[in-house]
């Protein structure tokens, strides 16, 4: 199993949870894939129109950026926590 957490602007579309488990492991598509299955608009949010992450999520797998461990290829194992930031922006 693996934890995905969420911060407050997302949690709308998981229904208000702050923590969503899922039974895929293996690699970061896996586990957003099966996040897709339940709860589509918050996938919506996370990856756009090709499956490709939005360029403001920033996802880490067990607190190192997934951008720099090969993206939605990213070893998740089992028990990981998937942590979902939507980048915000001020001005």
């Amino acid at each position: 199993m693996v934890t995905v957490l969420l911060p407050g602007p997302l949690r709308g579309e998981a229904g208000g949870a702050s923590r969503l488990t899922v039974a895929a492991a293996g690699s970061l598509r896996g586990v957003l894939d099966e996040l897709a299955v339940s709860w589509p608009r918050l996938a919506r949010r996370i990856r756009d129109e090709r499956g490709e992450l939005r360029r403001y999520v920033n996802v880490y797998v067990d607190g190192e950026d997934c951008r720099h461990a090969g993206g939605l290829e990213a070893p998740v194992p089992d028990g990981a926590e998937v942590q979902v930031l939507p980048s915000v922006a001020g001005g």
